[in-house]
């Protein structure tokens, strides 16, 4: 028969097993579920997309010390980058301002360019490299561009940040660059002002102007590293 001692002990290993066993549980189950997302949603290059409202990607390649970065991206200032673009599912290469010879200029967040952009682009030193994966609905969604980008693609970038300007800085080869597109000045979304005011991920409408300047814009924190 145990003694009120051995009782106690008893209970005691018994009280403080079960949170034990119970958060290796909460973790098994987490671990599993991530796995099996992965497995699900396959990875770059087996011949597959992610699903197209999958969350954006965002991974830092290259690194600026806090001590070398006087300012980072913020909403409406106008971006120099040169960037590379492959499809997620074959790593066929798109598009590359690199090939071109040609750095692209884009005001950022405000619905110049493709929404995976305008989001994975912010908070952004001068000389930092980024990956980002774009699922289609922060893309092209199910129409896609042209021939290379077809209707539900995933698109892989890596974004090389060369300068920052002020957004309301007047840039007549922009301008002119907007209005008449990839032919005179490789703008990388093609045919210029008036294929992206109708086109996927072009000018914002008024419902979602909103949205877009009221989005924040993310913190080191939000980006997941892979």
């Amino acid at each position: 028969r145990p003694t009120r001692r051995r009782a106690h002990i008893v209970l005691y290993h018994t009280a403080t097993s079960i949170p034990l066993y119970t958060n290796m549980m909460k973790r098994l189950a987490a671990f599993t579920f991530t796995a099996l997302v992965a497995t699900v949603a396959g990875k770059q290059g087996d011949g597959t997309d992610l699903p197209p409202d999958s969350m954006l990607r965002i991974g830092v390649k290259k690194r600026v010390p806090d001590s070398e970065c006087p300012r980072k991206s913020s909403t409406g200032d106008k971006l120099e980058v040169h960037y590379v673009g492959k499809l997620y599912k074959n790593n066929e290469q798109f598009d590359s301002s690199r090939d071109r010879g040609e750095p692209f200029s884009f005001n950022v967040g405000v619905g110049r360019v493709i929404q995976g952009w305008d989001r994975g682009l912010l908070n952004m030193c001068e000389g930092e490299l980024r990956k980002i994966v774009v699922p289609s609905d922060l893309g092209y969604g199910d129409v896609g561009s042209g021939s290379k980008i077809p209707g539900g693609a995933t698109l892989v970038f890596e974004v090389e940040l060369l300068k920052i300007r002020d957004g309301n800085e007047f840039d007549e080869e922009d301008m002119w660059g907007d209005m008449y597109g990839e032919d005179m000045y490789g703008d990388m979304f093609g045919g210029g002002m008036m294929d992206m005011m109708g086109g996927y991920g072009g000018f914002p409408d008024d419902e979602n102007v909103d949205d877009m300047y009221d989005m924040d814009d993310p913190s080191e924190e939000d980006f997941a590293e892979f």
